[in-house]
């Protein structure tokens, strides 16, 4: 029988696959109201539209091993790392004046 329904999540990650906007959004609003625990989540949540966290560590020339560890609660990751993700993910980091 065919599934008639799709979880929350993975209608979540159709979205972003299809708006990387609000992908973008997402990781803003995360950056603005959470931790680094928060953003690292966050990153690994988003690597799913993005092929999953092996995918993401591909295509960051990247270890698979230590992406997921990155992509952890403990990651902490450098800004070479950090951006190498989110470039992974076709996103990058700005800054934006605080209203």
């Amino acid at each position: 029988m065919a599934k008639t329904y799709r979880s929350h999540d993975e209608a979540t990650i159709e979205m972003f696959q299809k708006d990387p906007a609000l992908a973008a959004e997402y990781l803003n609003d995360v950056l603005a109201t959470g931790d680094e625990v928060d953003l690292m989540m966050a990153l690994r949540y988003l690597s799913n539209a993005f092929g999953g966290v092996q995918e993401v560590a591909r295509r960051a020339d990247a270890n698979p091993n230590t992406m997921y560890r990155t992509l952890s609660k403990q990651g902490n990751p450098s800004l070479k790392t950090l951006r190498a993700v989110l470039n992974a993910m076709g996103l990058r980091l700005a800054v934006q004046p605080i209203n």
